[in-house]
């Protein structure tokens, strides 16, 4: 699979590197960061690189980046931080209406898409309070919302254990659930201990060939030939 990775603001060339990419190198898909310098993907700077994206269909791999902030001592970003990042850079797409404005692409959110899976309705009825207590119109009431966010895809990396995975299969679209292992980040074997799990989770025949290979060829048709 051929994936461009880029940095995602018009300013920088992300407009013309995308084009290159897609149309020259052959990419399947492009990757972007969760946030850039603090600015996550629903930012009106990204506004133009969306909007291209969501011509050409393109599918959108999203990979958490580091907080716009200090760490917490002790803690690496990659042990928990990631995981906010990337439910923030799914909140900014929706709320700012960029995916509902662009369907035609398609956002894979890695890491099982952080905890957004387990926090979605908690983070739909924080979201409705909020608005009643500031009288801000709300974008998507919270039924919409949880709606809205089921459109993401999700990949199993680092997520595939019996503690987490129930969590998105309950959540997600089933047909929206792509493998992943995380490597080369993860090592080997971090790698092979959630595919380990992942394979020894009780799945039907039609499930696990979804999740293994149907699902992803489904967003990479090339692949699938």
């Amino acid at each position: 699979m051929r994936v461009a990775v880029g940095v995602a603001t018009p300013a920088w060339g992300a407009l013309d590197e995308a084009a290159r990419a897609l149309d020259e190198l052959g990419a399947d898909g492009v990757i972007l960061l969760t946030n850039y310098r603090g600015a996550y993907l629903g930012d009106p700077a990204f506004a133009p690189l969306m909007a291209e994206l969501g011509r050409r269909g393109t599918t959108v791999f999203v990979h958490p980046a580091e907080l716009p902030g200090p760490t917490a001592p002790g803690i690496p970003p990659y042990a928990a931080d990631f995981l906010l990042d990337t439910v923030r850079a799914a909140m900014s797409l929706t709320l700012s209406g960029t995916t509902t404005r662009h369907p035609d692409i398609a956002f894979l959110l890695s890491h099982g898409g952080g905890f957004l899976p387990y926090a979605a309705h908690r983070i739909g009825f924080a979201l409705e309070g909020h608005q009643q207590a500031t009288g801000v119109h709300p974008v998507l009431d919270r039924e919409a919302l949880l709606t809205e966010l089921r459109r993401f895809y999700f990949d199993t990396a680092l997520s595939a254990n019996p503690d987490t995975l129930p969590s998105l299969l309950a959540f997600a679209d089933p047909t929206r659930i792509t493998f992943g292992s995380d490597y080369p980040h993860a090592t080997a074997e971090g790698a092979a201990y959630v595919t380990d799990q992942l394979d020894a989770y009780p799945l039907d025949d039609a499930q696990r060939t979804a999740l293994n290979r149907g699902n992803a060829e489904a967003l990479f048709p090339r692949l699938a030939a």
